[in-house]
C-alpha cells in the first residue's frame, strides 16, 4: 500500500493565506457597493 502524506506546514501557509483573503475581500466590498446602488436607485426611482 502506498502511503499517503499529509501536505507540508510551508504548502498549507501557500494555499492558505493573503491572496485568498485579499479576493475574498475584494468581492465583500464589491457586493456591498452593489446593495448600496441597488438600494439608492431604488430609492430614486420610487421617490418622486
Amino acid at each position: 500500500m502506498t502511503q499517503v502524506t499529509p501536505p507540508t506546514k510551508q504548502a498549507e501557509d501557500k494555499e492558505s493565506g493573503s491572496p485568498k483573503f485579499g479576493r475574498l475581500l475584494l468581492v465583500l466590498i464589491f457586493a456591498v457597493m452593489l446593495i448600496v446602488a441597488i438600494t439608492v436607485g431604488s430609492e430614486a426611482y420610487y421617490t418622486n
